[in-house]
């Protein structure tokens, strides 16, 4: 009975995967940009209208928010398991970085994109399915950790 139910978590599991992918490739909701420009006619004594430069934008460095230098430490629980990847939701960051978390118990090490959500700055964190997984670490359970940003 255990290994029918096992079976049938991760083929639901599977399906999920799956569906969220071909949700990605075949429904886009960027219109195409036209390619053709309408051409108009420019007589012989009219200088031909250079085009415009558009500016990009560029991030400043002052936009650019550098990471930390030693190890944050949170307390992290499961987070939602219906949002595949790994990733840590915490109060640690402002804007979204890369990091790198360490079981302080077993030193386990798993990399993981480091989300930023409203709280106290001693809130704790939420890990995702799959980082707990990498960290071998129980779902039912709180774990504490060392949390470095790249």
């Amino acid at each position: 009975m255990r290994y029918v139910l096992l079976i049938s978590l991760i083929l639901v599991a599977g399906c999920d995967r799956v569906r969220s992918t071909t949700d990605k490739l075949f429904n886009r909701s960027e219109p195409v940009a036209q390619t053709a420009a309408p051409e108009t006619e420019a007589s012989e004594t009219e200088a031909p209208e250079e085009p415009e430069a558009v500016a990009e934008p560029v991030q400043e460095a002052a936009d650019i928010q550098p990471g930390w230098v030693g190890a944050r430490q949170t307390i992290a629980g499961l987070g939602d398991p219906t949002i595949p990847g790994r990733w840590m939701e915490t109060t640690l960051v402002s804007q979204e970085r890369n990091g790198r978390v360490v079981v302080r118990k077993t030193g386990a090490t798993a990399h993981v994109t480091l989300i930023p959500v409203a709280g106290d700055p001693g809130a704790g964190s939420r890990l995702s399915l799959e980082a707990m997984r990498a960290l071998l670490a129980p779902i039912d359970e709180l774990v504490e950790l060392d949390v470095y940003s790249n």
